[in-house]
């Protein structure tokens, strides 16, 4: 739901800032049996600097999918390989400049 397509018009105590009629007030996503919500920015420049968001996959294929959909169009971090504490981890930032670890775990 973007903020001009409100069923309420907007507080009077907390008015919606000039150009932001486009701007996304409510938005639902699932990946894979997760719900992430999401809103666009409180006003100013947009950066996504000092987190990572990480993802675990039920397997490796679903790991590589997953990681090969979030690094197109991005900056590759580091390759989806095993390590000691996984059978597959990778680290990646996608087209938008958000930084994402994706991992499945060892059985």
């Amino acid at each position: 739901m973007r903020y001009k397509e409100s069923p309420e018009p907007p507080n009077p105590d907390c008015p919606t800032p000039p150009g932001w009629e486009d701007k996304v007030m409510h938005s639902a996503f699932r990946i894979g049996e997760t719900l992430v919500m999401a809103s666009d920015g409180h006003g100013g420049p947009t950066r996504f600097d000092g987190f990572s968001l990480s993802i675990t996959a039920r397997d490796d294929a679903e790991a590589k999918r997953v990681f090969d959909a979030l690094a197109d169009g991005g900056q590759l971090i580091a390759p989806l390989s095993p390590t000691f504490f996984a059978s597959s981890f990778g680290m990646l930032a996608d087209r938008f400049g958000v930084s994402w670890m994706v991992i499945a775990l060892k059985a």
